[in-house]
């Protein structure tokens, strides 16, 4: 999937991974979209609550790498 920025929130525990996610979307365009990498596990329950209670769309989650992979897209 294309993507227009990247964050990587490896080695970051809760809540650091979306605390810098939205740090990270702050400073993009509505309907510009983020990829974001984690190592947390808690981060995949995280991300979808987050985008839920931001208004940003999760496009698409998964794993890469042993790592947790999502692309959101800026409200």
């Amino acid at each position: 999937m294309q993507f227009d920025k990247e964050f990587d929130a490896s080695g970051l525990a809760c809540p650091l991974p979306i605390v810098k996610t939205k740090k990270s979307l702050a400073d993009m365009a509505s309907g510009q979209v983020l990829r974001v990498i984690a190592t947390d596990p808690g981060s995949v329950c995280d991300m979808q609550a987050f985008a839920e209670q931001t208004g940003n769309t999760l496009l698409e989650s998964g794993t890469e790498n042993s790592k947790y992979v999502f692309f959101l897209k800026k409200a």
